[in-house]
């Protein structure tokens, strides 16, 4: 991923890492998956509570972030911290398809935002960048585009903005059951170390090949770590 220079500046720290799945079975169910489901809820509620989830320093990190870029945490919750909220709730998590189950729970078990996006869809290299004002972003759920805000932090493909980051993907290249490719991205911010964010993507791309069936190439942290 290519980062415009002017991320780095503003959000020193931040880091993603992103990689590639091929030739998944996004099209039946997944073996064994409620067995796992239910060892995660498990840990999550022996982990955190509902009045407390909101203080963890990791989820602290990505709602400072959200503040940052415009974003209310308070109405939109950072992803991960959703699905633990849902899980501390009582609350089932959303079933969609395979490959979305298990990345909500390797997402819910690391706290790290994870996104997935086919890559069969993708028109090209990814780029992080600041939005232009006015510019228009359909994500997955919307009935119409939104306009973007010049503060507010996105992933295009050199075609168009295909995720506001860390929080909505675009409708158009959301995974759907027909899905054979995978471009996987588990999304840090600053205040969240690189070991956190490789270690969610290699346990989100080893439930995806455990689960679907599928290969998992070309991992990278970007931007390049000293130490990695």
């Amino acid at each position: 991923m290519d980062f415009h220079k002017d991320i780095p500046a503003a959000f020193p720290g931040l880091c993603v890492v992103e990689g590639t799945i091929r030739s998944i079975d996004n099209t039946g169910e997944i073996p064994r998956f409620d067995a796992l489901r239910e060892e995660i809820v498990i840990r999550i509620r022996s982990r955190y509570t509902l009045e407390q989830v909101k203080d963890d320093p990791l989820f602290r990190a990505y709602r400072d972030f959200f503040w940052r870029v415009g974003v209310d945490p308070t109405k939109t919750r950072p992803a991960s911290e959703a699905l633990v909220r849902r899980i501390l709730s009582g609350k089932d998590l959303p079933l969609i398809n395979p490959v979305v189950n298990m990345y909500n729970l390797a997402s819910a078990e690391t706290g790290i935002p994870i996104a997935a996006f086919d890559a069969d869809r993708l028109e090209g290299d990814l780029t992080m960048r600041f939005a232009r004002e006015g510019e228009e972003f359909l994500g997955i759920g919307m009935p119409k585009p939104i306009l973007l805000r010049q503060n507010q932090v996105v992933i295009d493909d050199g075609r168009s903005v295909i995720a506001v980051y860390p929080y909505r993907d675009s409708d158009a290249t959301k995974v759907t059951r027909e899905t054979k490719n995978i471009h996987l991205v588990t999304c840090g911010v600053p205040g969240v170390s690189p070991e956190k964010v490789i270690g969610a993507y290699r346990l989100c791309s080893g439930y995806l090949e455990r689960f679907t069936g599928g290969t998992a190439t070309c991992t990278g942290i970007f931007p390049p770590q000293d130490s990695y």
